[in-house]
């Protein structure tokens, strides 16, 4: 099977990976989700016992009626969309406290799953379609959406009940809107009170937002798909919380009872309009209180809030405040066993004026002092369970746990991972590490269990199996080092076959995404799979993480606000430079540059505004005029159209073009609700104007995901295709076929 159809067939080697780990209180039962096999696209809720080292399907969707093709309300659509969840069959569930039951849905339909015996699989009377359903820490109850309701039913009783409807068109309850999805990292609008007595909800009234259609021209008697889309300076949705009490069964009666009266959060939401985080918290006398963060529209300002769950007085907890932005990161806050505050807060970086970023647990600093912190990953009772890139080390994440008594912070290590720098993630909870593993050595995903991880001495308890296949590709060995002045990380891939040559260079294919929030040189093999295979197709692969990347530092990302566009460019361009210098073996003469997404945005700058360096570039999905992008991300950078049209200007693609024009193919998908078609169609629409002939290649019916396997699989061959014949290239070398 060739590598573009594997990697399409398995969806770029995830099927089979063990994801969604929920560990039980005393840490010897860990759940998660994966298929049977590598090719099996179903996901099943697994249960791994640590005693034993045995494994069990708790559920599998063939057995309770979720084999068939899944009919998926939209809602749950647009959610997996914002998730960028391509998989099937059970794609995320949520467990009690106690870790004896769980949640989750096939379909559009409601089933509960006993994790502590053999209690099986059962529906559950829920109205449909279920959207997001949340179990209650008791496990009594589940929280849903369905039709816009934030609905509650028992497990054991069956009773179905409404706790909140919509009041007004475009008005829901618990679902979190798009922008809060898309950009802020908040998938969820609904949070159960840590007894079961109460839900924390969102309402969000999408009324104000601005409505775009979306068609689809393959079938013209489709009726167009209209969505709620905030462009930059345009009404945000508005969205509020209010806690809705839980009645009992036998206080709600056979009818079901009136929905409860909610009692409504209060902040400036005029000031603070956008809600971050939701959740709750113990206050000082025991006494569940609502946890939330909330940041201003030029997020220059994040509050942490607290309030009293039964008057909605609100008390500001902590204050982030920056004059460029203040960047939301993941997993904050979170609570310890004492009820103090994890916190992820900004700090003086030295003499210079500098800022970095530290963990906080009430008012005192921990570190990491010279390390990148990445992310807050669990709090398990004293002890907070951190990642951060080593200083210098962007492209490596390792895992720290800090102990709040001691003050005290070490690196986890597990016995047997391999001594390679690589990409860890991981949870904690009842002692219990479950750390994921992406390295140079593997290639795919390690997932290995240690106990008594927060002792002095922790111990190996096993290993849950990856079943994903492996790639039919000789394995990248990737060159990395840090290019040019500004030290940017890079990585260079050669073909398999090719001995270094000055005599007989490789045309370059740059390969970046060198935007916000991702990174491309990570130190894990799985990462430069697609890089490898255009690079055994005859190309030296370049891959360059510029300003504005994570992992570096708070400066290197801020040093794109008001210009998306030049040191990205400027950086690629170094990159490339010094790399051909370094090595010696590549051909700038035939230079080709691809793209996704932020990537296509770059690749159609790259090959627009310097044609004297780039020669063909492929746009896949490509964000090409800001004006057209949404409220959060694009003015966190610019700004508002109306406030700073100059930087707009300076970030558009349509601006600042060069001669002589070079071949550009645009890709992207007629039903995307991110980066909507009309990038690439006013593109498009200004070249065809300029007289410059391009290549368009519009893929019906699918999103910002291209993941149908047909699709994917021939959009490499494509590319290849296509760059060869920009480039010059002759058909694909010997060596490589």
């Amino acid at each position: 099977m060739s590598f573009p159809r594997q990697q399409a067939r398995t969806r770029r080697f995830t099927i089979g990976v063990p994801r969604a780990f929920q560990i039980s209180p005393d840490g010897r039962r860990v759940a998660f989700l994966r298929g049977r096999d590598g090719d099996d696209g179903l996901a099943c809720l697994w249960v791994h016992d640590l005693d034993t080292g045995r494994e069990r399907v708790v559920a599998d969707p063939r057995a309770v009626g979720g084999a068939a093709e899944e009919d998926l309300p939209p809602e749950e659509r647009a959610r997996r969309e914002r998730l960028r969840e391509t998989g099937g069959g059970i794609v995320s569930y949520t467990v009690d406290r106690g870790f004896t039951r769980a949640a989750f849905t096939l379909s559009g339909r409601l089933y509960a799953a006993d994790l502590a015996g053999d209690g099986g699989v059962r529906e559950l009377p829920a109205a449909a379609p279920v959207v997001d359903p949340a179990l209650s820490p008791t496990g009594a109850a589940v929280a849903y959406v369905s039709g816009g309701a934030l609905r509650v039913v028992d497990v054991e009783g069956g009773r179905d009940r409404a706790l909140a409807e919509p009041d007004a068109p475009g008005v829901t309850w618990g679902l979190a809107e798009f922008i809060a999805a898309e950009e802020m990292g908040r998938f969820r609008g609904l949070w159960w009170a840590p007894d079961g007595s109460a839900v924390l909800a969102a309402r969000v009234d999408e009324s104000p937002v601005t409505r775009w259609t979306i068609s689809d021209p393959a079938n013209p008697g489709a009726a167009a798909q209209t969505i709620a889309y905030p462009p930059p300076g345009t009404a945000n949705a508005d969205v509020r919380l209010a806690v809705l009490d839980v009645l009992d069964v036998a206080d709600v009666g056979d009818s079901g009872g009136a929905a409860p009266e909610p009692r409504w959060v209060e902040w400036d939401r005029e000031a603070l309009p956008y809600l971050v985080t939701a959740g709750w918290a113990a206050a000082a006398d025991g006494a569940p209180e609502v946890a939330f963060t909330v940041q201003s529209r030029d997020q220059r300002t994040l509050r942490l809030l607290r309030a009293d769950a039964a008057t909605g007085a609100v008390r500001e907890v902590r204050a982030e405040t920056d004059p460029v932005w203040v960047e939301i990161m993941p997993g904050v806050p979170a609570h310890t066993e004492d009820g103090e505050t994890v916190w992820i807060g900004l700090c003086a970086e030295g003499a210079g004026g500098g800022v970095r970023r530290a963990v906080f647990v009430g008012d005192r600093e921990f570190g990491p002092r010279e390390d990148s912190l990445r992310a807050v990953l669990d709090v398990d009772g004293g002890h907070v369970l951190y990642s951060a890139s080593p200083a210098g080390r962007p492209g490596e994440t390792g895992l720290w746990l800090l102990d709040t008594r001691t003050g005290a912070a070490r690196r986890v290590s597990v016995p047997g991972a391999g001594d390679s720098p690589g990409m860890e993630s991981g949870r904690l909870r009842g002692g219990t590490l479950v750390l994921q593993r992406r390295d140079m050595d593997t290639d795919g995903v390690r997932t290995l269990l240690l106990a008594d991880a927060a002792s002095e001495a922790p111990r190996p308890a096993g290993e849950i199996r990856s079943l994903a296949h492996a790639p039919d590709l000789p394995r990248p060995r990737p060159a990395f080092w840090s290019a040019g002045e500004r030290r940017i990380p890079a990585a260079l891939l050669l073909p398999s076959w090719y001995e270094p040559d000055p005599a007989a260079p490789l045309p370059v294919l740059m390969d970046p995404y060198g935007g916000p929030h991702a990174q491309r040189v990570v130190r894990a093999r799985a990462a430069y799979l697609t890089s490898q295979w255009f690079a055994e197709q005859g190309f030296a692969v370049l891959v360059a993480d510029g300003r504005g990347t994570p992992g570096v530092g708070v400066a290197w990302e801020q040093a794109v606000h008001g210009d998306l566009a030049n040191p990205v460019l400027e950086d690629q361009v170094a990159a490339l430079h010094d790399a051909a210098e370094r090595f010696g073996c590549l051909d700038l003469s035939r230079v080709a540059v691809r793209g996704w997404s932020f990537g296509g945005y770059l690749a159609a700058l790259a090959v627009l505004r310097r044609p004297d360096v780039f020669h063909a570039a492929v746009a896949g999905a490509p964000v090409t005029l800001w004006e057209l992008y949404d409220t959060h991300y694009t003015e966190r950078y610019l700004g508002t159209p109306e406030e700073r049209p100059a930087a707009y200007a300076r970030s558009s693609v349509l601006e600042g073009w060069a001669e002589p024009h070079r071949p550009l193919m645009l890709i992207h998908g007629l039903a995307d609700d991110n980066v909507v078609f009309a990038h690439s169609q006013r593109l498009s629409t200004a070249l065809l104007a300029a007289g410059r002939a391009h290549t368009v290649l519009p893929l019906s019916g699918i999103t910002h995901m291209p993941s149908e396997e047909t699709t994917a699989e021939n959009m490499l061959l494509l590319q290849v295709e296509f760059l060869r014949t920009a480039l010059g290239l002759p058909a694909k070398p010997e060596a490589a076929r």
